[in-house]
């Protein structure tokens, strides 16, 4: 889904950001071809890279038993995170989203609600921006592909400096995501 816009768009993520490379729907040998160039990048600016699955040389896997991240759509996904062990967790889709369109989402009120009740912290995910963070309480950081391929200007500002996200597609696709300090520290 990035194409090369994939490269600027890490440039672009701010200092304490992570990645979390998915692209599972490309070949075996492509997807390790493309995680290492990712790899690289990552190293050299110091973004904490977390890999959809094992098998890839990652800090950290996303989902999973013990993963470090995982996905929740609701109370009891994000429960069923915690017990794994994940150190955090992406809730959504808080808002429409152009990779599901006219799918069901959580709303400010509905998000809040759920993400009030998370014992780890809340990335939101799914049709964000600064200015929909903003709107969005509980929330250690936000997420987005579309908001990391945007001009910069059209990303807006973030909850506070260094709680910006991007993060994953539900379809598998490629992500970016960024979610502040407990990443770098991990």
């Amino acid at each position: 889904r990035q194409g090369e816009a994939l490269w600027e768009a890490l440039e672009r993520l701010p200092k304490g950001s992570g990645v979390v490379f998915r692209h599972y729907s490309l070949a075996p040998a492509e997807r390790r071809k493309l995680f290492e160039r990712v790899r690289r990048v990552a190293k050299r600016r110091r973004l904490l890279l977390l890999a959809g699955g094992k098998g890839l040389r990652a800090d950290g896997v996303h989902g999973g038993r013990g993963g470090f991240s995982a996905s929740a759509h609701g109370l009891r996904e994000l429960k069923t995170a915690e017990r794994s062990g994940a150190r955090l967790v992406f809730l959504s889709p808080a808002f429409p989203t152009r990779s599901h369109p006219g799918a069901p989402t959580l709303g400010p009120v509905r998000f809040g609600l759920i993400a009030s009740q998370a014992r780890i912290p809340v990335i939101a995910l799914g049709g964000m921006d600064g200015r929909k963070a903003r709107r969005l309480p509980h929330i250690y950081g936000w997420a987005g592909i579309d908001a990391w391929l945007a001009s910069p200007s059209k990303m807006g500002r973030g909850v506070q400096a260094g709680r910006h996200a991007g993060g994953m597609p539900r379809a598998g696709t490629g992500c970016l995501a960024a979610v502040g300090r407990s990443m770098v520290e991990g």
